[in-house]
């Protein structure tokens, strides 16, 4: 079976993080008999964040198989490191470093969703580089998008906590605002800058209709209501249905098993794909079961 990497409690080592451990105790006891089911290691997330992933997995058994890594986000360097980490103690991740960039890194998915995700434009570069870009620079980034509003993110996350600050552009060919509003979530985003700037058009899209959907091998495996609005009823498949296909479609031309998808339901009624992520770090919301995603994981 495929076991189940999570971070460890940073106050207590040998356990799991609070945030996972109801997570990681549903995998220990989803087996026949005790210490049947699938297999689950802790790694140091503070250890790998500060660059020190073979102290990170020193938890972890050697030759033990294939994990899951169930935990906190991570950059896509150190997922690499993490995964070089493990394979030095004949050990392995279920997904490999490039697939874990293409899933959550916007650039790398992007292009098999452009047809049902808001138009969006970005630029590669650390916060030194981005920090010194003037208004000239963001019009011309924001030119392929045309008039109308727009949202500003990193190529992960964005900072709508702060929406009228560092997100939400009112009016993109408004070269002066565009560049506050990038500038001051460059700012904030600080050293935490995911790969670059992101620029998407603005959609808008009806409160607590958001929709999470993991699939593993192309096909959906557990549905819920987003994290931020876990008491939202998720979606009826019937609901859902006109959209499927078109992510089934994306997704076999992403070359990814395991991912993430938030779907929206727009002003007009039409359901779209606002995020697409790797799996693994996909949090599930308050009160979702996860047996059904650990299950199909455990024989994946």
């Amino acid at each position: 079976m495929t076991g189940f990497l999570y971070c460890s409690d940073p106050l207590r080592p040998g356990r799991t993080d609070p945030a996972f451990a109801e997570e990681a105790a549903a995998v220990r006891g989803s087996g026949a008999a005790p210490g049947s089911g699938p297999a689950v290691a802790l790694v140091d997330h503070d250890a790998l964040v500060a660059g020190d992933a073979v102290a990170a997995v020193r938890r972890v058994p050697r030759g033990s198989g294939t994990y899951v890594y169930r935990g906190w986000m991570v950059t896509s360097a150190r997922y690499a490191e993490l995964d070089r980490a493990l394979r030095a103690r004949d050990c392995a991740l279920f997904t490999r470093p490039e697939a874990y960039r293409t899933a959550h890194e916007l650039p790398g998915w992007y292009g098999a969703f452009a047809g049902i995700t808001p138009r969006s434009v970005w630029c590669e570069g650390p916060v030194g580089k981005l920090d010194r870009a003037g208004a000239d620079f963001w019009a011309a980034l924001a030119r392929p998008l045309g008039r109308g509003p727009g949202i500003v993110k990193d190529f992960v996350k964005s900072r709508k906590h702060e929406w009228h600050e560092a997100c939400y552009i009112p009016e993109l060919a408004d070269g002066e605002r565009l560049a506050a509003v990038v500038g001051r979530f460059v700012e904030l985003q600080g050293e935490f800058l995911a790969g670059g700037v992101v620029l998407r058009s603005f959609e808008a899209f009806v409160p607590e209709g958001e929709a999470r959907i993991w699939w593993l091998d192309g096909e959906p495996v557990l549905v819920t209501a987003h994290p931020d609005t876990p008491g939202a009823p998720p979606p009826t498949a019937e609901e859902l249905g006109p959209l499927l296909p078109a992510v089934r479609e994306a997704l076999s031309g992403l070359g990814c098993r395991f991912v993430a998808t938030d779907l929206a339901l727009r002003e007009d009624g039409v359901r779209r794909v606002v995020e697409v992520g790797d799996g693994q770090v996909s949090g599930l919301p308050a009160g979702a079961h996860p047996g059904p995603l650990l299950a199909a994981l455990a024989k994946a």
